[in-house]
């Protein structure tokens, strides 16, 4: 592998979604080896303190990178937390050898650079049952279990711990303080949350029976409210997104980084179905949430994602822009 072609690999591995968009990552490349490693100076100390969020953030660009390989041709091995004595490297990425790219391979490849997260309210069409089980079908294949939020109980306990862990936010003055270091303003910054990719309403408003993040630092100014609607109007239709839990049997780095490669993979499977997702973290931010959420759903392993899936309208948010590969990627 020459540096041209890393360059592409990370190029693709980059576009992993990241917590807050962060991107934690640095690589390393030299001869058939890729080097995935955390970028300390990224950690939210705040609302990640474990670094667990981090390290699935770096488990997707590990996966966008097989992916990535595998469309070009190339086979490869992963060896998760290569050198003990090395906390930061994560992962080894190991070119093996040539294979023809099949149609999958290529499809998959291509969902890369289509994937973005969608925060904007989805299509009432329903996700077939049976793109859900492949979807499944593919969290499994990593030993990474998921199951969607389909039964009335789990889901009034789930939609509870949301709106609880957002009370818990947005009563967090360190919290808040982090939350604004991330947002930006500017539409040409490289890292960060533009506010042009969340949605400008409070998400508390929007006739939906799951509560998106809000974004928006302390309480909202108090406006008048909008009395524009035809007053004979039907009311809107209620979004019902499909949620799907994913989750792993342990709770260390391992299990952190093994959540992330099966998360990147379930994703570019759903991009390419013609899906759109984008997560729902709140309630496995905290940890007295997340504990709940494992006794309220009767969990036996640790839950590590909370995925929002759906069609997606015309009017979508834009995607977040990454930083350049020449600031991530190394050589040697």
């Amino acid at each position: 592998m020459d540096q041209q072609q890393w360059t592409a690999v990370v190029e693709a591995a980059t576009r992993a979604p990241s917590i807050h968009n962060t991107q934690p990552w640095a690589f390393r490349a030299g001869g058939d080896r890729l080097e995935v490693r955390t970028d300390p100076g990224r950690a939210l100390h705040t609302l990640d303190p474990s670094g667990r969020q981090r390290t699935v953030s770096c488990g997707v660009a590990v996966e966008f990178a097989v992916v990535a390989l595998a469309a070009a041709g190339r086979a490869a091995d992963v060896e998760l937390l290569p050198d003990v004595a090395d906390p930061d490297l994560l992962a080894a990425v190991t070119v093996t050898g040539d294979r023809e790219p099949g149609e999958r391979d290529r499809a998959l490849g291509d969902a890369i650079a289509v994937r973005h997260t969608e925060r904007a309210p989805f299509l009432p069409r329903a996700v077939p049952a049976e793109l859900l089980d492949r979807l499944q079908a593919v969290a499994g294949d990593f030993r990474v279990w998921s199951k969607a939020i389909t039964e009335s109980e789990e889901e009034v306990a789930t939609v509870f711990l949301l709106s609880r862990a957002e009370e818990i936010e947005q009563g967090e003055p360190e919290y808040l303080e982090e939350l604004q270091r991330w947002m930006r303003t500017d539409p040409t910054a490289v890292d960060g949350i533009p506010v042009g990719a969340v949605p400008a309403d409070d998400p508390s408003t929007r006739p939906s029976n799951w509560l998106i993040r809000d974004f928006v630092v302390g309480s909202r100014s108090g406006g008048p409210v909008s009395h524009d609607r035809d007053p004979d109007a039907p009311p809107p239709e209620v979004e019902r997104p499909t949620v799907v839990l994913m989750g792993t049997d342990g709770d260390d780095r391992e299990a952190w980084l093994t959540a992330g490669r099966a998360l990147g993979r379930v994703l570019l499977e759903a991009t390419a179905a013609g899906l759109a997702a984008s997560p729902l973290t709140q309630a496995l931010d905290w940890p007295a949430t997340r504990t709940q959420l494992r006794s309220r759903l009767s969990l036996v392993g640790y839950p590590q994602m909370l995925l929002r899936l759906g069609y997606p309208s015309g009017d979508r948010t834009p995607s977040t822009n990454r930083r350049p590969v020449a600031d991530v990627l190394t050589f040697g």
